[in-house]
């Protein structure tokens, strides 16, 4: 064989030798984007069912309260038999939940719940709290007017120590001046506006302080519809008071097809004595010229109005309470709908008003003292605005309370 021939196989078996590491190496590099691709999708896999498994959590979290808060609508609590569930099946997917809720009224309850898709298992931890109606000052559906010169601000009916004054105001509105507070008007507390709304132009301010923040709402507070007691005896007829003063106490609860005061020389004045009283009222509430509602110290009054209420020239409602105890005065907007809320009062006026579907005036010729929720709220009264922070010390048999979280733990 000549020297050029042997170059020549050199030169081919070195082009082998390449071509097979070229082969060797683009198999590699393959099988690695093979690999890479499945654990890709591996992991995408996972992903999705630890998605699913949280969602499922998040719902046994639900159940949970959904069920701590049906629980409420009983006549007598029992804790020694909480909501529990094992390996609920959730509708549309593959999906399971389990649920326990621990503890008591005393030292509070805590929920944990897990779930499962898959292999794959998320579990949440929560702590709930009860909450009642009466978390702002003032709180409206739509618009809120301030007369100028109002002060608005907090103290503690149940705790005379408590010097913090914060009181917050609210709409849900997200409309252009929706709140209106005039010139003088001063705020100790936070201005709140609708759902991602502008304060900027849902507040309209002529000249006011506020003493905390303007801001648009994170979430939406629930307004749920009241509706009266069934157990209140249906006494058929109207309460009335003409030119003379009718007594009523907590053996004449019930339900009444109105309440109508007038004066005949003398006002027409109901006064609610001797302890607890409860009324729904079917028809108005008509207060005629100079005639009163009056709360002597000692007693409350739960009022339930299905109508309007109407408040004549020097008519009010009063409330005799030295401390100032809101609560001992309700009134609960329950008709089905739009409804037109003229309360007076003769000098102060305490109380609460939960209406979010009525339209709302209070005129006083003091200062007002308690909490109102609103569609529409126009305050006018001769004084200022006092937030009873006591009212957010709520228990579990009272009105419009229900279950929240309070905090919140993914494990």
């Amino acid at each position: 064989m000549s020297i050029m021939m042997a170059m020549r196989f050199k030169r081919r078996g070195s082009a082998l030798v390449l071509v097979t590491i070229a082969a060797v190496l683009l198999t590699l590099v393959g099988v690695g984007l093979l690999q890479v691709g499945l654990s890709s999708r591996l992991f995408a896999i996972g992903s999705v069912h630890k998605i699913k498994a949280c969602s499922a959590a998040d719902a046994g979290l639900t159940m949970a309260i959904y069920e701590m808060n049906e629980k409420l609508k009983d006549e007598s609590w029992n804790d020694s038999e909480l909501p529990e569930a094992t390996n609920v099946c959730l509708p549309y997917c593959d999906s399971v939940c389990s649920y326990t809720v621990t503890g008591n009224l005393g030292s509070g309850y805590s929920i944990t719940s897990l779930g499962e898709f898959g292999r794959a298992q998320k579990t949440v931890s929560t702590t709930i709290e009860l909450k009642g109606l009466f978390d702002n000052a003032i709180l409206t559906k739509a618009k809120l007017t301030l007369k100028s010169g109002t002060i608005i601000n907090g103290y503690n009916s149940q705790d005379p120590l408590d010097k913090n004054t914060d009181a917050d105001i609210a709409t849900q509105s997200t409309a252009d001046s929706s709140i209106t507070l005039n010139s003088g008007v001063v705020v100790n507390g936070d201005v709140r506006v609708g759902l991602g709304g502008n304060p900027d132009t849902a507040i309209k301010d002529l000249g006011a302080t506020i003493e905390g923040s303007k801001y648009g709402a994170t979430d939406k507070d629930p307004l749920p519809q009241m509706t009266a007691p069934t157990d209140l005896f249906y006494m058929g007829t109207v309460i009335e008071a003409k030119g003379s003063t009718v007594t009523i106490g907590p053996a004449d609860s019930g339900t009444y097809t109105g309440i109508n005061l007038k004066t005949t020389g003398l006002p027409g004045v109901l006064d609610i004595s001797g302890g607890a009283v409860e009324l729904h009222i079917t028809g108005d509430i008509e207060l005629g010229q100079s005639c009163e509602i009056i709360v002597k110290d000692g007693s409350s009054l739960i009022l339930y109005a299905d109508g309007n209420i109407h408040s004549r020239e020097s008519s009010g409602i009063t409330v005799k309470n030295p401390a100032k105890e809101a609560e001992t005065l309700k009134i609960y907007a329950t008709g089905e709908g739009t409804q037109l809320f003229d309360i007076k009062a003769k000098s102060e006026w305490v109380g609460v008003v939960y209406a979010p579907n009525a339209d709302v005036a209070l005129y006083a010729n003091g200062d007002v003292y308690g909490s109102v929720t609103a569609n529409n709220f126009d305050f006018k009264a001769g004084g200022n605005y006092h937030y009873d922070k006591a009212l957010k010390n709520v228990k579990i048999d009272d009105e419009g309370v229900r279950f929240v979280i309070k905090r919140w733990n993914e494990g």
